[in-house]
């Protein structure tokens, strides 16, 4: 049915899905809830940081009163650590906050708003809340981000480009830039062009990967950073991010911000984390340790997928574009949560996030099975 209330651009919309709960899949198909394996949300398979859940615990005797609406605290750790003033960071309900608030606060209707095809779901919603038109990029061979077509777009588009979403990895497909390549695109991009280079799975990235992509913010004051603390720092529930730009930026941003958008028990927990340096480690060699698992086992099948810097692989199931909805029907049934990427124009891939050994065999065994009885 279509109602007369409301905008049309938001009538549009089709609501983001994330991943199905557990307590879902075990209604639905009567499982027990203790034996279900979600890889669908990549989220951190450690769980939060015990340092974290005793910050989160000291903070709970407080929730009588509002958080600091600025988080002092936490900016303060933050400032400390990327080497930047307090006053150039953003916080978020999450890094999606980060994301919508960018579109937000530069793009309306009459706007473009650029990013590529199979990227993050939330850049083509963030363009449809706002009014503004999406410009899809097709993307490299092996469904990256086509740095050089992507700034064709942005100067075809003249002043109607207003803004770039611009993720490293990609979230679906795990892709990865190259530092000079990024360095070269945000050199070359209008100055009235706001680039927002989305980092929510940089903490994944090899050693010989990383970047200091704070001094890219320091050179570009068209930039904002968005980073994450759902993945890596363990804190998916209490749905905490963060961004970093220069101060007319993040100006613009904490003027349509929600008041008291980051709540106190993510505010605590997210200092802890974000100092918990063995936690990260433990869970990047967690992580690298998976990824070999999976895709020893993928390359043993004859699966292909594509290589990731995240916590997830995109893995191709079949040849018609009802392989990717079958495979995961076939393994929620057997207790097996993974994340179909239609949605994504990519109906015959599956995104399996990486989790512990044990919850990685448990997909693999199913997988092996359900393949097993196809021949």
């Amino acid at each position: 049915m279509t109602s007369k209330l409301g905008l049309k651009h938001i009538q549009a919309i089709a609501p983001y899905v994330g991943g199905r709960p557990i307590s879902e899949v075990a209604r639905e198909y009567g499982l027990d809830e203790s034996k279900i394996v979600k890889l669908a949300s990549n989220e951190n398979p450690l769980g939060m940081p015990k340092s974290a859940q005793e910050a989160m615990l000291k903070a709970a005797s407080d929730l009588g009163r509002y958080p600091d609406s600025n988080g002092f605290e936490l900016k303060k750790v933050l400032s400390e650590r990327l080497g930047v003033p307090a006053d150039w960071i953003t916080l978020g309900n999450g890094s999606n906050d980060i994301l919508e608030l960018a579109a937000r606060a530069v793009a309306q209707s009459g706007d473009e708003i650029i990013f590529s095809r199979h990227a993050f779901a939330v850049y083509p919603l963030a363009t449809q809340a706002v009014g503004a038109k999406a410009i899809e990029v097709a993307p490299t061979d092996m469904f990256g981000h086509d740095l050089p077509a992507i700034l064709a777009a942005v100067k075809a588009s003249g002043d109607k480009a207003k803004l770039v979403f611009v993720a490293n990895p990609n979230n679906p497909t795990g892709s990865y830039l190259k530092p000079d390549d990024i360095e070269a695109f945000l050199s070359a991009v209008p100055s009235h062009v706001v680039v927002v280079l989305d980092e929510a799975y940089n903490e994944y990235l090899a050693p010989e990967q990383r970047y200091d992509a704070v001094a890219w913010v320091k050179r570009f004051p068209n930039m904002i950073l968005s980073r994450s603390f759902s993945k890596a720092y363990g804190l998916a529930g209490l749905r905490i991010g963060y961004g970093v730009a220069q101060p007319a930026l993040t100006d613009l941003l904490n003027r349509i911000r929600q008041p008291f958008n980051v709540n106190s028990l993510a505010q605590a927990a997210a200092i802890a984390a974000f100092q918990d340096d063995a936690f990260l480690q433990q869970g990047y060699e967690v992580n690298h340790a998976g990824y070999l698992q999976l895709t020893t086992v993928f390359d043993d099948l004859g699966l292909p997928y594509l290589p990731s810097a995240g916590n997830f692989v995109l893995v191709k199931v079949g040849g018609d574009d009802d392989a990717g909805a079958r495979m995961n029907l076939a393994l929620l049934k057997r207790g097996i949560i993974v994340r179909p990427v239609g949605n994504y124009g990519l109906p015959q891939w599956l995104r399996i996030s990486i989790g512990l050994a044990q919850e990685n065999a448990a997909f693999i065994n199913a997988l092996r099975d359900i393949l097993s009885t196809q021949k």
